[in-house]
């Protein structure tokens, strides 16, 4: 974790509990009263990567909140299919949606894009806030 900006660690951290929450719907949706949701290691460095929405947030913060929600989605999508393709080939992906009928390559759903949008959305606000909270 030290290789990671103070940034990046918050937004790990954050997204780790927002993956657990997500994959435990799983659970609910199957009537299984656990709840478990997962993770993986693997997600650290990945998820640091949405540290990266502050400063494209201020090149285009004047847009449409729909048209930088695609943007977003387009960016988390690229990442998810080159850290999904390089986990793949060394058996370590910790994801697999061959399963799916929208799946590429078992790495990304692209019916998963209105989730990506409103995700990027959802990290520029905590991002923002973060930022104007640590502003002198």
């Amino acid at each position: 974790l030290h290789l990671l900006s103070r940034r990046q660690r918050q937004m790990c951290i954050r997204d780790r509990c927002m993956e657990i929450l997500f994959t435990s719907t799983g659970s609910f949706l199957k009537q299984d009263k656990r709840l478990i949701g997962r993770t993986s290691v693997w997600m650290f460095p990945i998820y640091g990567t949405a540290a990266v929405i502050a400063p494209l947030y201020h090149s285009i913060k004047n847009l449409p909140a729909l048209l930088r929600g695609c943007i977003y989605s387009v960016g988390i999508f690229s990442f998810e299919y080159i850290s999904g393709t390089f986990l793949k080939r060394h058996g370590m992906c910790p994801w697999d949606y061959s399963h799916a009928k929208t799946n590429i390559d078992g790495v990304i759903r692209l019916d998963y894009a209105p989730l990506w949008m409103a995700a990027g959305l959802l990290f520029e606000r905590i991002l923002i806030r973060c930022n104007t909270s640590e502003s002198p």
